[in-house]
């Protein structure tokens, strides 16, 4: 009897840690391993691209809204890079600031008397003014950066190169990373800390996640950030929509899903972003991008069914990215009911402990991978290794993404689309109004 006691004892706990790292095991570890291995192979054949006998004229657009504080040092690093000046067309495109934006771009011309720059006067929103701005465009390859940001010096140049040498890329996105010198320059342990996770994961998740979709002309989005397209491919599309909070993703779909075009990564081409200044302005943020995903996959995705999990990545991205959020909130919630069913807090926590260590092995693996993409930056790489730590702590600011995209999507579900999401310490004002009346509301009954 004690024998059978123990067996039953032993195959009801192995079920249990099966079944509870069921879903980080399937979804993100055995995927992650899978990837790796592929940039790996790949980064040790990758050739080196070739330059072509001419170099072409390019534009870079620059939309522009209450930019004063960033937008010289983003024309400054168009100045100091490598690509040549003169093969350069620069478009500012002003979507109505209210601020000294002007003054700026004035300081610019000044300053930079070899550059050919241009401003224009647009409509209010971000795609009205790229369209605008592409009309305008005389370079064969048209290059998107935001106002806020700074290019690497030989990012231009590497964009180029990878047209000109695959012609059959119609559209390109670059690696984003926040810039390490302002990170450094952060005051506030938490501050400092969140923008350490967001750096490791915009390292991640183009040095490594984009760049295995670019593998099978699967990119789900470019980013709007730093873009690059050839022209022609560009005047074949319906252009940026206005219609959408995001526009980039619709932009991605309409040349890969509408057009039938390659639209891939250039992993060596970086702009650096500011990071993000608070907890707030992530919630804001991932909340828009969520919403821009489901808009966009709604627009594009006319039946959406299992049976083509593995022969639709769209569905597959779907079903991985959106539909496990729900599981993955759940199984939380599971870890009350579990403890009602006379399960050990001890066994519920050493599962927790557990599923953190398999996200951790997770983290360094993709560490790996990045620090050898990094390989032509020293600079970076090895700032990124100095952060070696962060991996310990991302399994957090990934759970706490996940919930923020979570709530995107119930957002998405109950309110009108738009560019400014309610803000962190607004719904949390009025979800506390709600409870508050509900228990005026339920006293009054019983009274």
């Amino acid at each position: 009897m004690l024998m059978a006691y123990w067996f039953r004892l032993t195959i009801l706990q192995i079920g249990f840690w099966l079944t509870w790292s069921l879903i980080p095991i399937v979804v993100e570890i055995i995927p992650a391993v899978f990837s790796a291995g592929i940039l790996l192979f790949k980064q040790f054949r990758k050739k080196r691209l070739e330059m072509p006998a001419k170099m072409p004229l390019i534009t870079v657009i620059v939309p522009v809204y209450n930019s004063e504080d960033t937008l010289f040092n983003c024309i400054r690093s168009i100045e100091n890079s490598t690509y040549p000046s003169d093969l350069i067309q620069i478009i500012l495109a002003d979507n109505q600031s209210t601020d000294n934006s002007f003054q700026a771009f004035a300081h610019a011309q000044n300053v930079f008397t070899d550059l050919h720059m241009q401003l224009i006067h647009t409509d209010q929103g971000k795609a009205k003014a790229l369209n605008s701005a592409i009309y305008e465009s005389i370079g064969t390859y048209i290059i998107n950066i935001d106002s806020d940001g700074i290019l690497e010096k030989h990012a231009l140049m590497n964009m180029v190169l990878r047209f000109e040498n695959d012609y059959d890329v119609s559209a390109l996105t670059g690696t984003i990373l926040p810039q390490k010198k302002l990170i450094k320059q952060t005051r506030g342990f938490w501050r400092r800390l969140l923008q350490r996770n967001e750096y490791f994961e915009y390292a991640q998740a183009f040095l490594s996640g984009r760049t295995i979709e670019s593998e099978n002309n699967q990119l789900f989005t470019m980013s709007g950030a730093f873009s690059a397209f050839r022209k022609e491919a560009l005047m074949s599309t319906f252009l940026y929509s206005t219609t959408t909070i995001g526009e980039d993703t619709d932009m991605t779909f309409q040349l890969r899903e509408r057009l039938k075009r390659k639209v891939v990564i250039c992993s060596d081409a970086i702009f650096y972003i500011e990071p993000i200044p608070s907890l707030g302005q992530l919630y804001t943020q991932r909340q828009r991008w969520q919403r821009g995903e489901i808009e966009v996959t709604q627009a594009y995705s006319t039946r959406i069914e299992i049976k083509h999990f593995f022969n639709n990545f769209l569905i597959r991205r779907m079903i991985l990215d959106h539909t496990f959020l729900f599981p993955r909130m759940i199984w939380l919630f599971a870890s009350l009911v579990l403890l009602l069913f006379n399960y050990s807090p001890v066994l519920l926590g050493m599962s927790y402990v557990v599923i953190y260590l398999l996200y951790v092995m997770m983290e360094i693996m993709n560490f790996v991978c990045v620090q050898l993409l990094l390989g032509d930056f020293p600079d970076e790489r090895h700032f990124y290794s100095s952060q070696w730590w962060v991996a310990l702590t991302m399994p957090a600011y990934n759970f706490i993404c996940a919930w923020i995209r979570f709530v995107g999507i119930i957002n998405s579900m109950t309110e009108l689309s738009h560019w400014n999401s309610t803000k962190f310490d607004a719904e949390t004002r009025d979800i506390r109004t709600v409870i508050r009346d509900d228990i005026y509301r339920f006293k009054s009954k019983r009274r």
